[in-house]
């Protein structure tokens, strides 16, 4: 191989890789290698005008495609921009590779500007953290990064890329990564055992997370809790896992307060966990989860989450989609008829009430809409009425969720994300990059007026790219989250109610989203009334480029 400088052939590796896309914000210690991308057009750098933006959209991009997506940072300080945002995609297992450049390794010993430690700053948000110290050991490095990143349980991986390190030679070849095939399956005890811990239940639950999707096992495990008559609950759920409208799907668990969740799982008398670990919730039940002598079953890729927080009677580390198809058959055959038919009861009898329960919901938030004259759920209807078949959304309305996806639920796998980790911001470049991903397709991204502040100028990306995706900024005035929150807060430590916080209000002075969104070159309008809901949608998915709504979700303030 012929001797090239380093920051060439680690381009020549992303190419090799089929990398379409580098995320990024640029700087002066990558400028070389950015230099370099000139010789490489099938990379296009999409610039971003924040780190935050940067990193979201290569979540979007990674998560929508299941493949490793490509960030550039900017030093100690591109990355500390960035680490919200690489937190929001370890929890979410978007598999990434992070490129930090840095001035070079003779400088270690100067503590010179903008010099930081920047394998220690994203070791707590990433898969695996490293720099390239030789130039003969960068592709090397790089085709590791990539394998760890799309290997399950998928995640970010960062690689320090020190700029002299980056312009001295190497002849070292760009070639294919090599995955390792993770399709694997317990052996046939095991599934027996499974089978005979599980069979016997009358009140069966799944509880799944994300593996599921990244296994690509929605399929099969509608099928397994068919057979079952189990319920399916989400924990760690920000994919479509199950769609809502299968009969076993019960709902999620709680984000937020761990007895939430308790209340549900403490019921069970059989438990199958797949795809998430036990318990992810902020402030998680500490005992008491799973009822006594209650048999808990534990499959996934993440060797990590099995028994992660509480011990299970069999833990099978395998591939998701393989393993319920074959538990599903396993427990079928163990299954007397007496317990086909009451299996089958119970999926319809829970399918019925809870398909009762979503269509009360809507009716209950129409009604509480209707009555203030607020137009989101009519936004919804509308909306969901002329999408078409190829539609992606991406979720991070958060306390509007409940009501705007009522009449939009999330079904098909791959056509709808919802935001992870709690890093506000994701919304806007989350459905940038799912638009990258699927160029063809209508996708409709929804944020707070709060979290869309985080990031607004990814606005900007979208017009300069000509990303047309489209926006709906759900606008309450304030951090309405963090009022239920404390409602809940005041509930269990008694205290009285009382106004909330000023820091809650966003609506001093109130942010025009339209004059924003119109400056950074994205046009936009505001529906305030379901009069205005028609011709407001109607006009967003005409138009060829992006497009944002500031839609109003609750007037006022509340107490």
């Amino acid at each position: 191989m012929d001797s090239r400088p380093a920051r060439a052939a680690f381009l020549e590796q992303l190419a090799v890789e089929g990398v379409p896309y580098m995320f990024g914000n640029p700087g002066t210690v990558e400028q070389g290698f950015l230099d370099e991308l000139r010789h490489f057009p099938a990379i296009e750098y999409v610039l971003t005008l924040q780190e935050a933006v940067a990193v979201g959209m290569a979540d979007g991009y990674a998560r929508a495609t299941r493949r490793p997506a490509v960030v550039q940072l900017h030093s100690g300080v591109g990355l500390g921009n960035g680490i919200g945002m690489l937190y929001q995609a370890m929890r979410g297992h978007a598999p990434l590779v992070v490129l930090v450049g840095e001035a070079g390794l003779r400088y270690d010993a100067m503590q010179a500007q903008m010099a930081a430690d920047l394998v220690a700053m994203a070791e707590p948000v990433t898969k695996w953290a490293t720099r390239v110290v030789d130039p003969d050991s960068t592709l090397r490095v790089l085709r590791r990064a990539f394998k760890v990143a799309g290997t399950p349980p998928y995640g970010p991986v960062l690689v320090v890329l020190p700029a002299d390190v980056m312009d001295r030679p190497t002849s070292e070849e760009a070639v294919p990564v090599s995955y390792p095939d993770t399709a694997s399956a317990p052996d046939p005890q095991s599934l027996e055992r499974a089978a005979r811990l599980l069979a016997g239940a009358r009140r069966p639950i799944v509880i799944a997370g994300d593996g599921v999707h990244f296994a690509g096992a929605q399929e099969e495990l509608g099928r397994l809790a068919s057979v079952w008559g189990a319920e399916v609950w989400g924990a760690d759920w920000a994919e479509a896992n199950l769609s809502v409208e299968h009969p076993a799907y019960a709902g999620q668990l709680g984000h937020m307060f761990g007895e939430s969740s308790r209340r549900i799982t403490g019921a069970a008398d059989a438990v199958l966990l797949c795809g998430t670990y036990a318990l992810p919730e902020v402030f998680p039940a500490l005992e008491g989860v799973f009822g006594d002598g209650v048999p808990v079953v534990h499959i996934d890729l993440d060797t990590d989450a099995i028994a992660k927080n509480f011990p299970v009677d069999l833990g099978l580390a395998a591939d998701p989609k393989r393993s319920l198809a074959l538990l599903a058959d396993a427990i079928e055959a163990r299954m007397s008829d007496a317990e086909r038919t009451a299996a089958q009861d119970r999926l319809r009898r829970g399918a019925a009430e809870r398909a009762e329960a979503r269509a009360a919901a809507v009716r209950g938030a129409r009604e509480r809409a209707d009555a203030q004259e607020l137009p989101h759920i009519a936004f919804a209807e509308e909306l969901a009425a002329r999408l078409p078949d190829d539609i992606v959304l991406f979720d991070e309305s958060l306390t509007a969720s409940p009501d705007l996806f009522g009449p939009l639920p999330a079904a098909e796998p791959g056509r709808w994300h919802q935001t992870r980790g709690g890093s506000l911001g994701v919304g806007i470049p989350g459905a940038l990059g799912a638009q990258l991903a699927h160029p063809d397709a209508t996708v409709v991204g929804f944020t707070g007026d709060g979290g869309s502040m985080y990031t607004f100028q990814a606005l900007w990306t979208a017009a300069r790219h000509d990303i047309g995706a489209k926006f709906v900024v759900c606008n309450n005035s304030s951090y309405r989250l963090l009022e239920l929150n404390i409602d809940q807060y005041w509930r269990e430590q008694g205290i009285p109610e009382h106004t909330y916080p000023g820091i809650f209000d966003l609506s001093r002075p109130a942010i025009d989203f339209v004059a924003l969104s119109r400056s950074l070159g994205v046009p936009a309008l505001r529906v305030e009334k379901p009069g205005q809901v028609a011709a407001a949608v109607a006009e967003a998915l005409s138009h060829r480029g992006p497009f944002l709504i500031d839609l109003v979700t609750e007037r006022g303030r509340g107490r």
